[in-house]
């Protein structure tokens, strides 16, 4: 196994974290929002960790975009769509979470995270749908 197909594997696998914290980082600011509970530091620390995990999760990324034979071979998804989308997803998440730090009030912290983070989770959702899309040969939850 040489370093392109680790990296690879290691992308692949790390996504279902991503999505796993997004998932659980957007419930609980929806359940803080509408339920007008207050923003504690677990609220901080899950938003914060799904921060640094999305950041990790484009750094790969990037990394095996310049490595790619896909985008070497001109692949029109893997060189635009799935990059521009996924960062843009990353920039969401990012701005979300610099925003909600600004609020005071708890119900503005978690609409904040609960509306940034969700825009960022429906664009991943709909890169990986674009991947299916574009290489039948691959699932959703398949690891590629």
């Amino acid at each position: 196994m040489n370093f392109y197909q680790i990296l690879r594997s290691a992308h692949s696998g790390w996504r279902y974290l991503v999505l796993i914290l997004l998932v659980l980082a957007i419930v609980q600011a929806l359940t803080g929002w509408l339920g007008k509970k207050p923003y504690t530091e677990g609220n901080r620390k899950l938003n914060v960790f799904t921060l640094i995990f999305t950041h990790v999760q484009i750094l790969f990324g990037l990394i095996l975009y310049f490595m790619s034979p896909l985008v070497e071979a001109g692949i029109r998804y893997w060189k635009m769509e799935h990059i521009s989308m996924m960062i843009f997803a990353a920039i969401l998440i990012t701005v979300g979470n610099a925003r909600s730090k600004r609020i005071v009030e708890p119900a503005g912290k978690h609409r904040t995270i609960a509306l940034y983070f969700g825009l960022g989770l429906i664009m991943i959702v709909a890169a990986i749908i674009a991947m299916i899309k574009a290489d039948p040969a691959r699932t959703f939850w398949g690891v590629s």
